[in-house]
């Protein structure tokens, strides 16, 4: 379970002879065996909210906790529970996939033996075999997002934190991932999802917040969404809470 409460993240903005609050205020839960969506534009806060989470940002306000560990009293608690996928995470070019799976199980802690379990488990699931030693500089698009997955769940983490996880891969392998978070639901994982694709947020999630701004402008179960807007489609609600959050901002 994620829990977060009132969260807030400000930097200084010396352009602006001021401080951005890039998240402001933000709370909500993440159920395990359910898929928790953030749906925003860019620059809503999604990534940073994400950040403090897996605790590469601290918070400067408020609070939150995985699988009830405090983000910041606790970090590297919560980072052994937790497996966190960016598209801005680089992968070790000179490395096989094998080989820098193998690498990061050792770090959580994993045995030689369970290890190598781990990488032909994944290597079946997301279809790696053929690659599996090939440097990773010679890999597509596709396949290092691949790699960079399989990485990110070699300890089996019980939560999962995508981060805009299909941005700029081709529809195979985007497919391939959307199956991967729908497959992690259903065994019971808690995920939280960042995305701006509105196709992908009404498919997965089973809750969704819309974030603009930094703040949270509604939250609640899909379903709950379209009921209560009268509408079939996730983008008629998003757009109509952007609009009027960006005419307030305007007064």
């Amino acid at each position: 379970m994620i829990v977060a409460e009132g969260l807030s993240k400000i930097f200084h903005d010396p352009r602006r002879g001021g401080e951005l609050r890039a998240v402001d205020r933000v709370s909500f839960t993440a159920q395990p065996g359910r898929v928790f969506g953030l749906l925003g534009p860019n620059g809503a806060g999604k990534t940073t909210t994400l950040r403090i989470l897996s605790t590469a940002l601290v918070p400067t306000e408020g609070r939150a906790e995985v699988m009830g560990l405090d983000v910041a009293a606790d970090p590297v608690g919560v980072r052994s529970k937790i497996g966190f996928l960016t598209g801005t995470t680089q992968i070790y070019e000179r490395l096989t996939p094998r080989e820098m799976i193998r690498y990061f199980g050792r770090l959580y802690g994993l045995g030689d033996d369970v290890v190598e379990q781990r990488i032909e488990e994944l290597f079946d699931m997301l279809d790696m075999h053929s690659f599996g030693d090939t440097p990773n500089g010679r890999l597509s698009a596709g396949m290092k997002q691949k790699v960079s997955l399989a990485r990110t769940i070699v300890h089996d983490p019980p939560v999962l934190i995508f981060d805009e996880p299909t941005t700029s891969l081709d529809v195979l392998v985007a497919r391939t991932v959307v199956e991967f978070i729908a497959a992690c639901r259903d065994r019971g994982r808690t995920v939280l999802l960042s995305t701006h694709i509105m196709g992908e947020a009404e498919s997965l999630c089973d809750d969704l917040a819309i974030i603009h701004r930094g703040r949270i402008l509604d939250q609640v179960p899909v379903a709950e969404v379209k009921a209560r807007a009268h509408s079939d489609r996730i983008e008629d609600i998003f757009f109509s809470l952007i609009d009027a959050c960006d005419e307030d901002a305007s007064r």
